[in-house]
């Protein structure tokens, strides 16, 4: 997970979550039906500067020692056209859950060169951070958050997947 956010509003800072989990259950092949959850650990963000990943786990950011995990639950998914879907689903940061939609672009089913059947999927979406209480650096941070996600996932039985 893959996040972008202005910094003194003249530049962007880019980071990431080294750490996270989650589930995809689908029935259907074209995963219409598809259920989705994740969570990721706060603490294993990654700007590649150890003072500001410190930084935004206090209390003034991300609070990592009240809330060390953001949430994700889908609560709808449509296919929009071709390969594009939006997956609208509730989001919780400090414990605050705020309705999210992703934009999402399937990339396709394969099987690998063990037999398994995997499928990727990039999903898009800007929140305000303010909006989870993510509010330090008022004046030197910018409020939109990009995130993007790159999954690949692997079906581990028949209606069942994993996110990789």
């Amino acid at each position: 997970m893959r996040f972008t956010i202005k910094h003194l509003i003249i530049s962007d800072v880019e980071g990431s979550f080294k750490t996270f989990n989650g589930t995809v259950k689908a029935s259907k092949p074209d995963f219409t039906d598809a259920e989705v959850d994740f969570t990721v650990a706060i603490a294993s963000v990654d700007t590649d500067n150890e003072t500001r990943d410190k930084q935004l786990q206090t209390a003034d950011y991300f609070d990592a020692g009240q809330h060390p995990e953001m949430q994700f639950h889908s609560t709808a998914i449509r296919k929009t056209k071709g390969s594009y879907y939006k997956i609208e689903g509730n989001l919780t940061i400090r414990g605050i859950t705020r309705k999210v939609a992703f934009a999402v672009i399937y990339g396709g089913t394969v099987k690998d060169e063990n037999g398994n059947t995997k499928a990727g999927f990039r999903a898009s979406t800007t929140i305000n951070r303010n909006d989870f209480k993510v509010s330090g650096g008022k004046q030197a941070v910018g409020e939109d958050v990009a995130i993007t996600i790159n999954v690949e996932l692997l079906q581990l039985k028949a209606g069942d997947t994993s996110m990789n």
